[in-house]
């Protein structure tokens, strides 16, 4: 028989231990998946609504909304693990940035047709007050992000794709690579060659160029010491607005905020307002110019200049000696062929893996030999 004196000590203990137990479990499951890829742990007071769930049972990861607005998507892009999951395959994120239906999406669908889909990623940036038929669809349907009005001459273009690095760094940790794609641009590659290509690579694809013509206005087109102090005239670069980064360098965009927000105001001359094509070189050849090849592997013929554009193929052009010359010119590097690298430009030999401007009516062209040539690597000793 128990002691009386000991009799409400005993009961204390009895009533106290289910508790116990309880706060025992929630410190097991609580925090057993990590908030830097977008999952948030259980809440305390689910334990009182449901079952205690077995301790052998798997955590159920949940996955946060990808937020809309610009600063809470850029700030908690900027918190990803800039490396992949341990063992994880390594996939491309193809970023489409687009004012217009794309008009060289069927010949995009067979780029892609056969490939895993656990191989690549697709995200489309559509400006909202544009029209857009025919919709969206294939690989494309419910791939467009929140999307805001972008246009030249001004930052929405940059911002734009920065909204698409974002969105894709939350979507899926396992995105290794991110092209930005124009909606004039077409592979001239098969599907196969050009991800051998870019998982294999431990360095970023972008046009990083010095002392290009029109450099200082380019420099001053929102006010003659508007950059200053964070960005000196000897640190601006000019490039192609069309790239290739990696994970590491997407996060760098993300992150950024400081560089950023000397791009990110209305120019004062607009004929030398190109922030897309000045802000991506500049701020990764002020971060991490040994990361990055100074060359951008979207072909563009600057020999014709249309009021800031480049040349474009008509459809009576594109026959596949077009491509195969495409295909064997060489790049051109940035920095004399250096850019504060160990390595020499003259010993690289990157392909082309894309081209641009071509126009619309084009597409039944490329669609003809779009098995024989675009998607033969082999194709006409190319």
């Amino acid at each position: 028989m128990i002691s009386p004196t000991l009799f409400p000590l005993f009961c204390a203990l009895f009533l106290c231990l289910p508790v116990a137990i309880i706060f025992t479990v929630q410190r097991e499951v609580t925090g057993v998946v990590s908030p830097e890829f977008g999952f948030r742990s259980l809440s305390v007071f689910s334990l009182y609504t449901r079952n205690v769930p077995d301790a052998s049972s798997p955590a159920i990861p949940i996955r946060q909304p990808i937020p809309k607005d610009d600063e809470p998507l850029l700030r908690l892009a900027s918190r990803v693990n800039p490396n992949q999951p341990p063992g994880s395959t390594r996939k491309l994120a193809f970023m489409y940035l687009t004012t217009a239906p794309l008009p060289f999406a069927p010949l995009w669908e067979m780029f892609f047709d056969g490939s895993s889909k656990e191989l690549f990623n697709v995200y489309v940036h559509a400006d909202p007050i544009r029209d857009y038929d025919p919709p969206f669809s294939g690989v494309f349907a419910n791939r467009v992000i929140h999307s805001k009005h972008s246009e030249r001459y001004t930052p929405t273009l940059a911002a734009a794709a920065r909204r698409l690095i974002a969105y894709a760094l939350l979507d899926d940790p396992q995105n290794y690579m991110f092209a930005l794609i124009s909606p004039s641009c077409v592979p001239i590659r098969s599907f196969d060659f050009t991800y051998k290509t870019l998982v294999s690579s431990r360095k970023s694809f972008i046009e990083i160029l010095k002392d290009e013509p029109w450099q200082f206005d380019r420099w001053a087109a929102r006010g003659p010491i508007a950059m200053l102090p964070e960005v000196r005239l000897e640190e601006f670069r000019i490039g192609s607005q069309f790239w290739v980064l990696k994970r590491r360098h997407a996060r760098v965009v993300a992150r950024d905020r400081r560089i950023w927000a000397k791009f990110n105001k209305t120019c004062v001359r607009e004929d030398t307002c190109y922030p897309e094509e000045n802000y991506f070189p500049t701020l990764l050849n002020m971060r991490d110019p040994r990361g990055c090849v100074p060359a951008t592997l979207t072909h563009v013929d600057w020999t014709i200049n249309d009021g800031g554009h480049p040349r474009m193929y008509e459809a009576e052009e594109v026959v596949p000696e077009l491509i195969v010359r495409l295909r064997n010119t060489q790049p051109r590097y940035g920095e004399d062929g250096i850019n504060g690298s160990d390595w020499s430009a003259i010993k690289r030999n990157d392909p082309f893996l894309f081209a641009r401007k071509f126009s619309p009516e084009s597409l039944e062209p490329l669609l003809g030999m779009a098995k024989s040539v675009l998607f033969n690597d082999s194709a006409c000793g190319a």
